[in-house]
């Protein structure tokens, strides 16, 4: 038999395979929404922001405005979190109030564009870690792929060479890039529906981060306020995708996977409890929310025990690991790159597939 028949053989049985998981799980009742729970935890995040922003104006000309600062950094991730899940499908029924909740909770409260972010996390999730393919791992300030590294020499040279070491000063910067990205996403040529909506609700939020403070207490803390909420929310966002296929396998931009293998293997999942869920926003059981993206956050946990024991099965390597362990990979895979070395994690499906 040729290769290419073992091949297509072989990726045939894991569409098989993964058919019969889908089907385990839907009788589980696991992919059926959670209104009442997203409803509450809504409720709950945005009773929090109305609180720090009582406290702000409470407390006024004082230094522990900075602890109010990181207060709201962690409840604007949490909105993050839920425009993800709106975006995913994740809460209601209805496509339409999952996309209209998306929207607000992100925009009016995260200052981040629900448009600018689906398409490109779209593209994300149809091929993680393929190379030209998956806008994530596009080069840009940090270089993911080896080859991209290069032709990269003086100043921007050193940065790629030592980029594992400066992941983390720079990822504070992931929250001002974001709301910046999201306001260029509307601004363009390209149709986008709720356009003008969109950018009042971001750019409202943001003027409201920014003119609140300053009137509020001196330049010197109103400064000191605003660049700790920014930083601390890249830091936290940032810090919650970073783990999750960093590091991973690369795949060639043309090869064919199976959906199985092409979500499980690109994938790394953290390890941890409540608060773990919680911070990370349930983005640490990565292989379950790529395997069935549309289901509910809480019940990530729940399927995770039968999709373990289905890659056991099936012979599909499972990734998971701790939160700093999975930072000492990101670190050391980034400077492996950005040293240009050839495969620094290579894809296992390379010769399976060649």
């Amino acid at each position: 038999m040729s290769n290419s028949n073992g091949s297509t053989l072989a990726r045939n049985r894991f569409v098989s395979s993964y058919s019969d998981l889908v089907a385990e799980v839907r009788d589980t009742g696991l992919l059926e929404r959670r209104r009442t729970y997203y409803v509450i935890r809504i409720a709950a995040t945005i009773a929090a922001f109305v609180a720090v922003w009582a406290g702000v104006v409470m407390i006024g000309d004082s230094w522990w405005q900075l602890a109010l600062a990181a207060a709201l950094a962690v409840i604007s991730t949490q909105f993050g979190f839920l425009g993800h899940d709106g975006a995913h499908r994740q809460m209601f029924a209805s496509a339409s109030a999952n996309e209209w909740t998306a929207r607000i909770v992100a925009g009016a409260f995260a200052g981040l564009s629900l448009h600018w972010w689906r398409a490109k996390h779209n593209r994300h999730h149809k091929a993680p870690n393929q190379i030209g393919v998956d806008p994530d791992i596009a080069p840009g300030p940090i270089v993911f792929v080896p080859a991209d590294a290069e032709d990269r020499t003086g100043i921007s040279g050193w940065f790629t060479r030592h980029q594992g070491w400066l992941f983390f000063p720079l990822v504070t910067l992931e929250g001002v890039a974001l709301h910046i990205s999201s306001i260029q996403g509307l601004i363009g040529r390209a149709p986008v529906a709720h356009r003008v909506l969109e950018l009042a609700l971001i750019v409202g939020r943001l003027l409201f981060g920014l003119v609140l403070p300053l009137v509020l207490m001196p330049l010197p803390i109103a400064a000191a306020f605003i660049i700790v909420h920014l930083a601390l929310f890249g830091l936290l966002l940032g810090g919650s995708f970073a783990p999750n296929h960093k590091g991973m396998p690369l795949v060639p931009k043309d090869m064919r996977v199976d959906f199985l293998r092409r979500q499980v293997l690109m994938s790394r999942n953290i390890r941890g409890g409540r608060f773990t869920d919680f911070m990370m926003g349930g983005l640490n059981y990565q292989i379950e929310h790529h395997l069935f993206p549309s289901m509910p956050r809480p019940n990530l946990a729940k399927v995770q025990p039968l999709v373990r024991a289905h890659c056991a099965r099936h012979g599909v390597t499972y990734t998971e690991t701790s939160l700093v362990g999975s930072y000492a990979i990101v670190i050391r895979y980034l400077n492996q790159a950005g040293l240009g070395e050839r495969d620094p994690f290579t894809c296992p499906l390379v010769q399976t597939y060649r």
